[in-house]
């Protein structure tokens, strides 16, 4: 019976393993506390994509490591550098991402003083487990693990190994449960939503559809997918997006707009592929959010390749943009790569990072004198967050407005990463 500490930091599926993580712990007969001084061991479950991210776990595990207490590391660090993590807690134990179904062990065997390092993937598929949700009215649902990418710059595939999808009536089975225990939002995730049912017989647009026709007042967020897939399912995920419960909402990221770069990076599509997707979707979807996201400063990449990236998202102009620079991780191809000097690299940065604040402030200007329904998730300090049809983050500085309801908004500003509103009328609780 004892009092675990759990968190978790990257992408919606990390913290969709947390959650799970802490329904298995709590089932399990252990308390969950909110702050690690109050715990008898500490749980972290860590992300690793990029070397940022992996620095900021380093820190964090060093700080908890530096407690009395016990720890597990867990995710995707331990499993893609294992000797990272021992270099920092040479105590702690370890459990990769397919792991969670040893979760009790590991935790037992750690409360009783014993080392446990659990990194090899169990094969159960991750629904149908309890959780503790961070959120209590946004259901993160996997619908696979790994993916069929093998994309030179990322550790994902050492972490998580190839594609396993999830079955569908499973997936269905996860997300009734989901809206029946309150949830309001529902959020498909994976390591690439793109390739979901290659192994299976099935795909994404055909789950969006059997998702989307159960009973219920919700929505349903689509999680990333990679490009090479698109042309495969593009007619029939826009016309799945169409529905009124999925968001217009479509996290494709481009990486690079040079073909020879996407080549040496092996990312499967070209330039062209991206622009196609978002051409059509804008076409077909109205008022759709695109997101996508950019490295700058792969190994080779020269000026020349550079430009072709900015003018590609002066061309596409998406909604949103997540800019990364390079930075070569243990274990992939392109470490082993003649590398760019890191000012040059910052300096390509520099000038993507203007190019999208000015994209991204023109794209939410446009909203301004919007009005419709918003669907609020999320309070903030001063008021509530919700998003509309599109994805769009809303504030309102409104503290009466509850978690899980809906209102007309008016939007009245914005900035480069949200929309500001008011309510104008009519409170319907999303029940």
């Amino acid at each position: 019976m004892a009092r675990i500490f759990v968190e978790a930091y990257g992408c919606s599926a990390s913290f969709a393993d947390s959650e799970m993580i802490s329904g298995i712990v709590q089932n399990g007969g252990h308390t969950i506390v909110d702050d690690p001084s109050e715990s008898d061991l500490n749980l972290i479950v860590t992300c690793s994509v990029k070397d940022a991210t992996a620095n900021r776990m380093i820190h964090r595990i060093k700080t908890l490591g530096s407690a009395k207490e016990p720890m597990v590391v867990a995710g995707c660090l331990p499993k893609a550098e294992k000797h990272t993590v021992e270099r920092f807690a040479r105590g702690a134990s370890m459990m990769g991402p397919g792991a969670i179904g040893k979760t009790l062990q590991v935790i037992e065997t750690t409360l009783a003083g014993s080392k446990a390092v659990e990194l090899e993937d169990v094969g159960s598929p991750k629904v149908g487990l309890p959780k503790v949700r961070l959120n209590p009215v946004i259901g993160i649902v996997e619908i696979a693990s790994g993916c069929k990418s093998e994309c030179t710059f990322c550790q994902t595939k050492i972490a998580k190994g190839d594609l396993t999808s999830y079955r569908l009536g499973d997936i269905v089975r996860q997300v009734k449960a989901e809206i029946a225990d309150g949830c309001k939002e529902i959020w498909l995730t994976s390591t690439d939503n793109g390739c979901y049912g290659l192994d299976i017989g099935t795909d994404l647009p055909e789950l969006i559809d059997s998702v989307s026709a159960i009973h219920g007042d919700y929505m349903i967020r689509v999680g990333m997918m990679n490009p090479m897939y698109m042309p495969r399912i593009k007619k029939r995920l826009i016309t799945a997006l169409r529905s009124e419960k999925v968001f217009k909402f479509l996290h494709i990221p481009v990486q690079s707009g040079s073909d020879r770069v996407l080549h040496e990076m092996a990312r499967g599509h070209t330039s062209r592929t991206f622009r196609e997707v978002v051409e059509e979707s804008r076409r077909l979807v109205s008022g759709i959010t695109i997101s996508t996201d950019i490295i700058v400063g792969f190994p080779s990449e020269t000026e020349e390749e550079f430009e072709e990236t900015v003018k590609l998202l002066d061309d596409t102009r998406p909604d949103v943009v997540n800019l990364s620079r390079y930075s070569a991780r243990p274990g992939t191809v392109a470490a082993c790569k003649s590398q760019i000097d890191p000012s040059e690299i910052k300096r390509r940065s520099g000038i993507i990072s203007e190019q999208i604040v000015k994209i991204s402030k023109e794209s939410n200007r446009r909203w301004v004198g919007w009005r419709g329904s918003v669907l609020f998730d999320e309070r903030t300090a001063d008021g509530i967050k919700g998003r509309n049809f599109a994805y769009k983050p809303i504030y309102v500085k409104d503290p009466t407005v509850g978690v899980g309801e809906r209102y007309i908004v008016l939007i009245t500003g914005s900035g480069q990463n949200y929309l500001e509103g008011e309510i104008v009328t009519g409170n319907r609780s999303c029940t």
